[in-house]
C-alpha cells in the first residue's frame, strides 16, 4: 500500500521496491524512503531511520498502550500446526500468530521450525507479514535455539537442516583458537539473518564443572579462561563487531547466568529434582569468568540460569534462596551495578509457569502443561512471579505469553510503569539496532542461495576434523584406500566414499571401526526433559553390547575408535582396547574416515579431564573445575607422536 498523496509514477516505483506483504505504507521525503508502520500518512519520528536509536525508541513507547507494552516484554513461541508450545514443523500456523499479534501484541518469539532455507525465510516473513499489519507496525523479533552442530535436544537446540555443520563448543573449546570461533560465529550470522533470524539464545558460558551435567555439550569446557576466551569470540562473531552490535548481526544471547553448571550429581535445573546449584562464594567468581568475555563484546542479552544457587553470599547476606530469574541480587546487584551490564535480560523459558505435583514429582509421564520451571517460587502466582522476576530484573520473559498477567501486576502496584517502560525500551532498542524497523523482509531465494555457499560448509568440515582429539595412537600407519573394515556405528556409504571395502564379519577385515558415544543413564523417565537428557554413569555398563562387541574385535584386528565425548566419558575399558582411540565433539563419519586414513590431523586437546572411574567423579566437587585428582587423561591433553601423550592445561588452580 502506498500513501495516498505520492504522485502515481513514484507511487508506482515505490510499490515494485516494497517487500510481498509488507502492509506499511511506503513514505517519501528528502528522496529517502520510509515505512509508514502506523499507517496515518505521515513520517513519525519512530519510522524515520535518520534519528537515533534513543529518539526513536522514545517516540514509540510513549505511542504505546500498557497492553502493548505487556506484549512487548514476553518472548513467546512462533505457533505450528504440529501443536502447543509451537513444535518442530515446516510452517507456522499464521492465524494462531495473527491471534497473538493482534490480540496479545506479541512481537518477540522463537522459532522452532526445521525446514529448507528458503522455506523458513519465507515463513519468518509471513511473521513480519502480520506484524506490519499491528497498529504501530512493530516489526517480529525472532529468535532460535542452536542449529549449526550434530546434537539436537528438545528444548536445547535444533537440527542443522539447510544450516553450516560445525563440531558442538565443546569441538571450539578443543581447538582453543577464538579466530575459529569468530569466523564460526560470522558464518552462522549470515545463515540466520538469511532466514530471517535475529537472536541467537547462545551461547553457553556455564563451566562444565560437573561431569554428570547433561548440558556440557552446549559449554566450551571446564577451564574458565578458556571458555571466556572463546565466549567473546562467539559474541563478537555473531554481533558482527568487536564490541556491541551491527545492523546486520544477530543479537547474542549469554547463558546461564551463573553457576548452572555447578549441579550436584548433575542433575539438570529444567527439573524440580535438579534445581539446585551448589557453590561458596570463590567458586561463583569461578562461574562468572566466562561471562567477562561475553561483556567485553557488548553482548546483546543475558540469560538467567533456572537454578536456586545454595552458599553464595552477596555483601555478606545469603541470597534468597529464589531461582536466578527472580534474584534481585543476581539480577541487580551482581549483573547490572557490579558488571554493568546494560542489555536485555531475557528469562529461561517457563519460569513463570504454575508447577504441579506432577510437575514436582515425575510420578507420571510429563506432557507438555507440565513444563514449569518456578523455583524457590512455587507457591507465588503467577502474577506474583510476573512482578518478582521483572523487580528483580528480568526484561522479558521467555517462553510465555501470558500478558494479561504483567497487564494485572501494573494496574495492582506490583510493578511500577517506570519499570515496565525500562524494560520495554530494551527490547525496542535491540529492534532498531538491528534494522528490523526498516527492513524486516528477506529474500527467500537468496536465503536458499547463501545457505548453499560450499566455502563454509567446507570451513565447517576442516575445523569437524581438527577438533578431534587423538587419545592413543598404536597404528603403524595410515589406513590405506582399499583396506578391508569391519564397522561398528559407520555408514558404509561413507567408508566406501572414502575408498574402504566394508565387510560382514571381523575375520574378513583388515581392521575394524566403531563409533561409540559418551555413555549415560535415563533415571527420571517420567519427567520432560528428564528422559530426553543423558544423565547419570558416565563408565559403560558390563552387559553394554557395543563394549561387547569392540572387547571381541579387539582380539582379532586393529581397531580405530572414535567416541562421541557430550560428557566426559569413563574410557578406562577402551584404552587398551583401541589402536586408536579419538575424542569428538560433533563430526561426520567423513571426518572420522579422513582422521583414521591419515588424509586429516587432530589438533584439539581434551576441553575436561577424562576420569578414571566414577568412584573420581563421585568424590569431586561439581563447583570446582579439574577436580578429578588423577584423572585417565587430563585436562589440556592430547596424544603426541613424539611423547607418546602431552597435556598441556591453561587452567591456573
Amino acid at each position: 500500500m502506498l500513501s495516498h498523496f505520492l504522485p502515481a509514477a513514484l507511487a508506482a516505483a515505490l510499490a515494485a521496491a516494497q517487500p510481498a506483504g509488507d502492509a506499511a505504507p511506503v513514505l517519501q521525503q528528502d528522496g529517502k524512503t520510509f515505512r509508514d508502520l502506523n499507517h496515518n500518512a505521515r513520517l513519525d519520528p519512530y519510522e524515520d531511520h535518520r534519528l537515533s536509536t534513543a529518539r526513536r525508541v522514545a517516540d514509540l513507547l510513549a505511542r504505546m498502550t500498557l497492553e502493548e507494552k505487556a506484549g512487548a516484554v514476553m518472548h513467546g513461541t512462533a505457533p505450528t500446526p504440529q501443536g502447543v508450545g509451537g513444535g518442530v514443523g515446516e510452517t507456522y500456523d499464521l492465524a494462531r500468530f495473527e491471534t497473538l499479534n493482534r490480540d496479545r501484541h506479541i512481537n518477540s518469539v522463537i522459532t522452532r521450525l526445521s525446514a529448507r532455507p528458503d522455506v523458513l525465510a519465507a515463513q519468518n516473513n509471513e511473521l513480519q507479514s502480520v506484524a506490519s499489519s499491528s497498529r504501530l507496525g512493530i516489526p517480529v523479533t525472532i529468535s532460535t535455539d542452536p542449529r549449526n552442530h550434530f546434537q539436537r535436544t528438545d528444548g536445547a537446540s535444533l537440527a542443522a537442516l539447510g544450516f553450516s555443520q560445525w563440531p558442538e563448543p565443546l569441538g571450539f573449546a578443543a581447538l582453543d583458537d577464538a579466530e575459529v570461533v569468530r569466523r564460526f560465529g560470522d558464518a552462522a550470522r549470515r545463515e540466520y539473518r538469511a532466514v530471517g533470524i535475529h537472536m541467537a539464545l547462545s551461547p553457553q558460558a556455564d563451566l562444565a564443572t560437573e561431569p554428570r551435567w547433561s548440558r556440557i555439550n552446549g559449554t566450551f569446557g571446564e577451564d574458565p579462561d578458556r571458555a571466556a576466551r572463546m565466549v567473546q569470540a562467539y559474541v563478537v562473531g555473531f554481533q558482527g563487531a568487536p564490541n556491541g552490535l551491527r545492523s546486520d548481526g544477530v543479537a547474542a544471547v549469554v547463558k546461564h547466568w551463573v553457576g548452572y553448571g555447578a549441579a550436584p550429581e548433575g542433575w539438570d535445573g529444567h527439573n524440580h529434582y535438579g534445581r539446585f546449584s551448589r557453590l561458596g562464594d570463590a567458586e561463583l567468581e569461578t562461574h562468572i569468568r566466562p561471562f567477562l568475555g561475553a561483556f567485553a563484546s557488548g553482548v546483546a542479552g543475558v540469560m538467567p540460569t533456572y537454578n536456586i544457587l545454595q552458599g553464595v553470599t552477596l555483601d555478606g547476606a545469603p541470597l534468597e534462596p529464589v531461582g536466578a530469574g527472580f534474584s534481585h541480587g543476581l539480577l541487580t546487584t551482581l549483573l547490572r551495578d557490579r558488571y554493568g551490564f546494560q542489555g536485555l535480560v531475557v528469562s529461561d523459558w517457563a519460569i513463570t509457569n504454575d508447577c504441579s505435583e506432577n510437575c514436582r514429582t515425575g510420578a507420571t509421564p510429563h506432557r507438555f502443561g507440565d513444563i514449569a520451571m518456578p523455583w524457590g517460587v512455587e507457591d507465588l502466582s503467577e502474577t506474583e512471579r510476573f512482578a518478582k522476576g521483572m523487580n528483580a530484573g528480568v526484561d522479558q520473559f521467555g517462553g510465555t505469553e501470558q500478558t494479561d498477567r504483567m497487564i494485572e501486576a501494573v494496574r495492582q502496584g506490583q510493578v511500577s510503569e517506570a519499570r515496565l517502560n525500562q524494560a520495554v525500551s530494551r527490547v525496542l532498542r535491540l529492534k532498531f539496532e538491528l534494522g528490523l524497523f526498516d527492513h524486516p523482509f528477506v529474500d527467500p531465494t537468496a536465503a536458499a542461495r547463501t545457505l548453499a555457499e560450499p566455502d563454509r560448509q567446507a570451513m565447517a568440515d576442516q575445523v569437524q576434523r581438527r577438533a578431534m582429539v587423538t587419545l592413543e595412537n598404536r597404528l603403524p600407519g595410515p589406513i590405506a584406500p582399499g583396506a578391508r573394515v569391519y564397522l561398528h556405528g559407520v555408514s558404509p556409504e561413507a567408508a566406501r566414499a572414502a575408498g574402504l571395502v566394508p565387510v560382514e564379519t571381523a575375520q574378513e577385515a583388515d581392521f575394524a571401526l566403531f563409533r561409540l558415544a559418551a555413555p549415560f543413564e535415563t533415571p527420571h523417565p517420567n519427567f520432560f526433559f528428564g528422559s530426553r537428557q543423558h544423565e547419570g554413569a558416565l563408565d559403560f555398563p558390563a552387559d553394554d553390547p557395543a563394549l561387547a562387541d569392540l572387547q571381541r574385535v579387539a582380539t582379532l584386528k586393529p581397531t580405530v575408535v572414535s567416541v562421541y565425548l557430550d560428557r566426559p566419558a569413563v574410557l578406562t575399558p577402551l584404552k587398551p582396547l583401541a589402536t586408536l582411540l579419538v575424542g569428538e565433539f560433533g563430526a561426520s563419519d567423513a571426518a572420522v574416515l579422513d582422521v583414521a586414513m591419515g588424509r586429516a590431523q587432530t589438533e584439539g586437546r581434551l576441553p575436561f579431564a577424562l576420569p578414571a572411574s566414577m568412584d573420581q567423579v563421585r568424590a569431586q566437587d561439581p563447583a570446582r573445575p579439574d577436580d578429578l585428582g588423577a584423572p585417565l587423561y587430563p585436562l589440556g591433553y592430547a596424544w603426541t607422536e613424539e611423547t607418546g601423550g602431552h597435556q598441556s592445561s591453561s587452567l591456573s588452580k
